[in-house]
């Protein structure tokens, strides 16, 4: 693990593309995108099955490092309409009775309120505060921004691409902190990612090899 400053807290990286809050006992995560295997296999496209039960094993594994209070979900839990991964999610929420699963919505976050309450998830609005940070699944437009908050969220997947003394390059998942936003790496095992622009100031560490790596 890696652990990083921001807005004055510190965090856990993990490479299994979580953030950990020690301050509030909180595991971060965006875009796990449950399901999303199942779906495109229903549409013909033939995708590995297993793909769901790897991603709940990381999960697991993860609770049981930190041993949260909170797990704050940043959105694209489910990847689109419902399926029989939803049902295994919910026995892995009723799992863990004393630990509170949280969601801030994304734009695949399409299922009905009954379906979230079935897996006991807490719905939140689009945008929650919690102490220095503001949580989203977006990255926070400025007219959204909150003054003396940082914004923390998802949806982007970002990666960077690292390149060999040759000019060979390769693309690696990536947490990325901005001056006023940090993005989370997508949790999902079949999500793929979009390379991000690195400015002066920036803070990126890839994920290699189950390690967190910074990019100097």
């Amino acid at each position: 693990m890696e652990s990083v400053t921001i807005a004055g807290e510190q965090l856990q990286l993990h490479p299994d593309r979580a953030i950990y809050w020690p301050a509030r006992s909180i595991l971060l995560l965006a875009d796990l995108h449950l399901g999303k295997g199942a779906h495109f296999r229903r549409a013909g496209i033939p995708v590995p099955r297993g793909v769901s039960a790897v991603n709940f094993a990381r999960l697991h594994e993860l609770l049981r490092v930190f041993r949260p209070r909170r797990v704050l979900l940043l959105g694209d839990l489910f990847h689109s309409d419902h399926n029989h991964v939803w049902r295994d999610f919910c026995d892995f929420t009723t799992a863990y009775p004393d630990l509170s699963f949280e969601l801030v919505p994304g734009n695949h976050d399409v299922l009905p309120p009954t379906a979230y309450a079935e897996a006991s998830l807490v719905y939140h609005p689009e945008i929650i505060t919690e102490g220095a940070f503001s949580f989203s699944h977006h990255p926070l437009k400025e007219d959204q921004r909150l003054p003396g908050h940082y914004n923390l969220c998802g949806h982007v997947h970002p990666c960077v691409k690292l390149l060999d003394g040759s000019g060979r390059g390769m693309k690696l998942p990536a947490f990325y902190f901005g001056v006023r936003e940090g993005i989370l790496p997508a949790f999902g095992e079949f999500t793929g990612c979009a390379e991000v622009k690195v400015r002066p100031g920036d803070r990126v560490f890839v994920l290699a090899e189950q390690a967190v790596l910074p990019v100097h």
